[in-house]
């Protein structure tokens, strides 16, 4: 089927398998920025205090990496199971740090690498083909031409 799809029909419909997977995209980020929690933190938090469970609290140092000092010394009891931190600050005063998912930025940045990967992958695999289906046609027309050739 696709052999007999004309060259635009093609480029068309993956404009807009394109254009959809964009959108799924979009759409999934807003949820998942919007949406609840998927799944409740089930590990010890810090001896020292949990006032974030109930209180107001407001985030002082957004989520980033635990050193790895803190990793493998285990002096923050948050590094051990995430290896991700925030300080927090709550309504009382207190200042606590809890363990949180990992970095947005990180995976924002993880995620781009794969599908820039993805890309020089399909790139050269389309070259490859392509070039293959040149030497073959090549081939066929001087197989056709040699066979001309003789019967005359």
């Amino acid at each position: 089927m696709l052999e007999n799809c004309q060259r635009h029909h093609m480029l068309l419909g993956l404009g807009a398998l394109t254009g959809v997977t964009i959108l799924v995209l979009i759409v999934e980020s807003r949820y998942a920025a919007e949406g609840p929690r998927r799944r409740e933190q089930q590990f010890v938090i810090e001896n020292n205090s949990t006032c974030w469970r109930h209180e107001k609290y407001t985030v002082v140092q957004e989520c980033h990496p635990c050193s790895e000092f803190d990793i493998v010394s285990k002096s923050l009891g948050v590094c051990i199971h995430t290896h991700y931190k925030e300080l927090l600050r709550c309504q009382s005063g207190e200042i606590v740090t809890r363990s949180c998912d990992r970095v947005a930025l990180i995976e924002q940045r993880n995620f781009l690498k794969f599908e820039i990967l993805c890309f020089i992958v399909g790139a050269l695999s389309y070259l490859l083909s392509y070039a293959r289906d040149r030497i073959l046609s090549r081939r066929t027309y001087m197989k056709i031409e040699r066979q001309l050739n003789r019967v005359q």
